[in-house]
């Protein structure tokens, strides 16, 4: 990695790290003599505290400590857990029931935290959770997505906790009233869990009134506001870290209710506290993903141009406000909500409802997967209907190139776009003429042969503002300081790569730090495919300061004026002196000279506009009719991510968001029994995707530069996901047309496909 040129894939340095055990997770590194917490999680989906009694605990070999929600209290800890709240379509905002830490008076979904046991061992803290007293009366259990039922919290009258709008929905009326031809499609998109490789977890050491707060998370500013603000911490009294992170995806973005009573144990003990879930805790736990049913309709003229749009979600949030539950299928879901189609007039109608059930919160894709789900799958079936190829129904309603930049009907600013030229490339790739070949020579085998396409585009999210430091050390290594947090993407050759670029500062000489409130002022964190861009373009701003500040120093040196000092990845130069130095040279000789204000260089910078990554997945599956097994035997990708720093994270990025499409779309599925109970709460019962699974994804770049910053990139992260799903979906929909199935709900495990086939197959109209 020392020298290479620009955009190349560079092999990630952290791997070897990674691959040996080297790595440092939380787990890793608690402190020495850490106590262990652990908790009675609620055993029931819906019910009343009669009697909470913990004495017997308290009392139990090695426990130090028990905490209940009253404790909490006692300690001055501001315990309701944030939420966001969505703006109603009356004006008033969604509702805002506390969340509280460990529950208090009424239990609201299995798994919620009870009580936090703190002992010298965790097989201690195990068996003293089993002291604690716990009675209630049962409640029924509110598991549909829906008005109605058993209210769960007063402030959500019939357990909505919002009804949101965007567009125009009178003007939509009418062009419904008007078209040629109408489409319409109920679509579900099933819940599941981000099961991290990594589960979530965290240790607390208090110094001096200082907290030190580590956890497994995707950035440290965010949580360093919300426990300081709960613990009523000055900033400069509160430490927040992330070490080595084994995924996040979106789940670990948010605060949960264990890390305030880590936190408060540790205070409360005088010694530091660890606590890390196992496999089905964190099942029971940490937020799920998606868990909608959409009505999507979509209106025609003569021409197969589309005329208008309309939505309406029925959303599931879970038993309280997530983080940002609240924004997931609403203000999320809109970014995209007409994807790269040119149609001005939309509606969306997103109604969300309080269930007994774990919260929903993002993951991969935050809105963005469920939009473009609904969308391309009611393009597939409107190309059905209208009898129009399914590429060629998305040619005719592409934006076009010369209507860029482009506003969306919900006020997104397309910057760029070719989208007709990336499908095309796609088709060709994924060999589109050669299919019915393939299926002829499936149906000798005895299978159906099926293909889908999705054509997605996404908006990155998260703040548009980021910071980079550059120090330069006596020992001749660089380090740049980051606002971001990796949870496994390969920010750490990334970054180095870039600023090498940049720079010509030797890529092994850079290492990257991240994850430290008190070495890091400020940073947006992780999510929202920003990382890259972000953190690119503040140090693009950083290494302009680093010239800026060189060049007067320079010019003494070199003996001439500071208007002839030009910079390259090669150095300093002048006309008329034999001096070149390097940007590291020009360092060592700053600190030769004493001048070690030239030795640190930092900015923020802000882009100007969010870059909306976009392309085609075609995937090809075949069924087995006697078994309903369904394989994806060709898979192809052309994204447009505008300009690429390092090709080969970029294809890991999407080779793993479509494996992750592909497991909801087929296997991953959580299901809850008529009384609240997690059936799924096991890799025994909830079917991730295994290497076997999936087959070589051929992804291919096909780049239209941003202009929404000085890089031309778009945000990667989360577009394999975005465009799997439905691409995954259509393709088994294409399988079981022909054999009457109309309609295919994921996950299209093979007993869901057995029985459309075989007992649910209605005749072809």
């Amino acid at each position: 990695m020392e020298k290479f040129g620009k955009s190349q894939p560079v092999k990630r340095v952290e791997d070897t790290r990674f691959l040996t055990g080297q790595g440092r997770y939380v787990d890793d590194i608690a402190p020495e003599g850490a106590l262990f917490a652990y908790f009675l999680r609620s055993p029931v989906a819906h019910a009343e505290i009669t009697t909470l009694d913990v004495s017997a605990a308290c009392e139990a070999e090695g426990v130090r400590l028990v905490l209940t929600h009253e404790d909490l209290e006692a300690a001055g800890i501001d315990i309701g857990l944030p939420g966001m709240q969505m703006p109603n379509r009356d004006g008033s905002k969604g509702a805002a029931p506390q969340r509280p830490a460990l529950a208090k008076g009424r239990l609201r979904h299995v798994g919620e935290p009870v009580a936090c046991i703190v002992a010298e061992t965790l097989e201690q803290a195990k068996d003293a959770a089993e002291l604690i007293e716990l009675d209630y009366t049962d409640l029924a259990a509110k598991l549909d997505i829906g008005p109605g039922g058993e209210t769960i919290h007063p402030e959500a009258p019939d357990n909505m906790a919002y009804d949101f709008g965007v567009g125009d929905e009178a003007a939509t009326e009418a062009a419904f009233a008007a078209a040629v031809k109408t489409v319409s499609l109920e679509i579900g998109d099933n819940r599941i869990i981000a099961n991290s490789m990594e589960p979530r977890g965290c240790y607390a050491e208090w110094t001096g009134g200082k907290l030190h707060f580590c956890f497994g998370g995707q950035g440290v500013w965010g949580m360093k506001g919300i426990l300081g603000g709960a613990f009523k911490l000055d900033k400069e009294n509160i430490r927040i870290t992330n070490p080595d992170v084994g995924g996040g995806f979106g789940m670990k973005s948010f605060a949960y209710p264990e890390y305030y009573s880590v936190a408060q144990a540790a205070r409360a003990a005088g010694v530091p506290v660890r606590w890390m879930a196992d496999r089905t805790e964190a099942m029971l736990s940490d937020n799920s993903g998606r868990d909608l049913v959409s009505l999507a309709e979509m209106a025609f003229d003569e021409n197969n141009r589309i005329t208008a749009y309309r939505v309406k979600n029925r959303a599931n949030m879970g038993a309280y406000n997530s983080q940002f539950g609240q924004a997931i299928q609403s203000m999320l879901f809109s970014r995209v909500l007409m994807g790269t189609y040119d149609v001005q007039t939309v509606w969306l109608n997103t109604q969300a409802f309080y269930t007994n059930t774990t919260q929903v919160d993002a993951y991969r894709g935050a809105g963005r997967p469920e939009a473009i789900y609904v969308l391309e799958r009611l393009m597939d079936r409107a190309a059905r209907e209208l009898g129009v190829d399914p590429l060629e129904l998305r040619r005719i309603n592409f934006i076009a190139p010369d209507k860029f930049p482009y506003v969306s009907a919900t006020g997104e600013t397309y910057d760029v776009g070719e989208f007709a030229r990336v499908m095309n490339k796609g088709a060709a790739q994924a060999d589109w003429d050669g299919f019915e070949a393939r299926a002829a020579a499936d149906a000798d085998k005895g299978l159906l042969r099926g293909r889908g396409v999705s054509y997605y585009i996404e908006s990155i999210l998260g703040d548009p503002s980021e910071g980079a430091r550059v120090e330069f050390h006596e020992d001749g290594t660089v380090s740049i300081f980051v606002g971001t947090q990796s949870n496994g993407q390969g920010h750490e050759t990334v970054y180095a790569q870039f600023l090498a670029d940049q720079t010509g500062i030797p890529a092994h000489l850079i290492t990257v730090v991240q994850g430290d409130s008190d070495l890091i002022a400020q940073g947006g964190g992780t999510g929202g495919s920003r990382s890259v861009t972000t953190q690119s373009n503040a140090t693009l701003a950083t290494v302009s300061k680093m010239v800026e500040a060189f060049t007067p120093y320079l010019a003494e040196k070199m003996g001439v004026d500071e208007s002839e000092i030009a910079f390259d990845e090669d150095g300093f130069r002048a006309p008329g002196s034999n001096l070149r130095p390097t940007m590291m040279e020009a360092a060592e000789m700053a600190r030769a000279d004493g001048r070690t204000d030239l030795l640190t260089h930092e900015a923020r910078a802000t882009l100007p506009g969010r870059s909306y990554p976009n392309g085609v997945h075609i995937a090809e599956v075949s069924v087995d009719p006697d078994t309903g097994a369904t394989v994806v035997e060709r898979y192809t990708v052309v994204d447009d991510f505008g300009n690429l720093i390092n090709p080969m994270l970029a294809e890991g990025q999407v080779h793993g968001g479509v494996v992750q499409g592909i497991g909801q779309a087929l296997s991953e599925h959580v299901v809850f029994d008529e009384d609240g109970q997690l059936l799924t709460a096991s890799f025994m019962d909830y079917g991730v995707p295994r290497a076997s699974d999936v087959p070589m994804i051929d992804f291919s770049p096909e780049p239209v530069p941003s202009t929404a910053n000085p890089m031309g990139m778009k945000g990667c992260g989360e577009a394999g996901t975005v465009g799997a799903l439905a691409a995954v979906a259509n393709a088994v929909q294409d399988a079981l047309w022909a054999a009457g199935v109309r309609q295919v709900d994921m996950p299209l495990t093979p007993l869901k496909v057995w029985s459309l086939l075989h007992d649910g197959a209605v005749a072809a109209e």
